[in-house]
């Protein structure tokens, strides 16, 4: 086991709706588009595939999709979306656990590799998509910059969400590099809903460094999905590196 949180009944049931309030069908397709292109006519592996929220689609589309995922509850969520088994989940972690056969693709979306809350369990996550990969393939993350250069001197939280349903913050220990989002939610009833993640962010080169360690090599950056180019006030980035042929 990891250090990761681990997603619970409640949080999976409501895991689909929060997210079709998040990422419109154009931000959605994007996506697939991207993670089709890289895969080619190869298999893809999803590390953290939680409710199967991109890999179901990107399967649809023809692309042999395979997914490791740490919470019971959220695979659940995902058969059943998924009853025939188009998607093989395996329940594990992302920094160890081995699918059988070698893959054009691993990939790991929305910030997740965050969620391991080590710089040795996210460097074991980088040797474990090398591990997955074939000769010449390819492991993609979304994550993004964390906005401390927001904070005045003293102060340890950013706002990431100001709506009328939804208030959340993110408190960040710029010695370790440790994080924690924060998110109040007004439900229907009229009472708020309160709860945490934790994480630990990565800058970019961090992240370069961690590929090195595991033999990949750097391919591309971008800041989303778009293609558009990742600038020094880029909040997020899509980064890919390869394994050598």
């Amino acid at each position: 086991m990891t250090s990761s949180d681990l997603w619970d009944e409640e949080t999976a049931a409501r895991y689909d709706a929060v997210c079709a309030e998040d990422f419109t069908p154009a931000e959605t397709d994007a996506t697939l588009n991207v993670l089709a292109g890289l895969a080619g006519p190869g298999r893809a592996l999803e590390f953290a595939i939680g409710t199967g929220r991109i890999g179901i689609p990107l399967a649809l589309r023809g692309v042999p999709v395979a997914g490791i995922e740490l919470s019971y509850p959220m695979a659940r969520q995902l058969r059943r979306k998924d009853p025939d088994g188009l998607v093989p989940v395996t329940i594990g972690d992302m920094a160890t656990t081995r699918v059988d056969g070698d893959f054009s693709l691993v990939y790991l979306i929305y910030n997740t590799i965050a969620n391991l809350r080590t710089q040795t369990e996210q460097v074991a996550c980088f040797r474990n998509a090398a591990r997955h990969l074939a000769p010449g393939g390819r492991f993609l993350i979304e994550l993004w910059i964390p906005p401390i250069r927001r904070m005045p001197p003293g102060q340890r939280a950013v706002p990431f969400d100001v709506t009328d349903r939804h208030l959340g913050m993110d408190t960040y220990d710029l010695v370790t590099q440790q994080g924690t989002s924060h998110h109040y939610t007004h439900e229907a009833d009229g009472s708020i809903r309160y709860g945490t993640t934790n994480f630990r962010y990565i800058w970019p080169a961090e992240c370069d460094l961690m590929a090195q360690l595991a033999g990949l090599e750097f391919e591309s950056r971008v800041a989303d999905w778009d293609g558009s180019d990742f600038t020094a006030d880029s909040p997020s980035h899509i980064s890919v590196w390869r394994r050598a042929t």
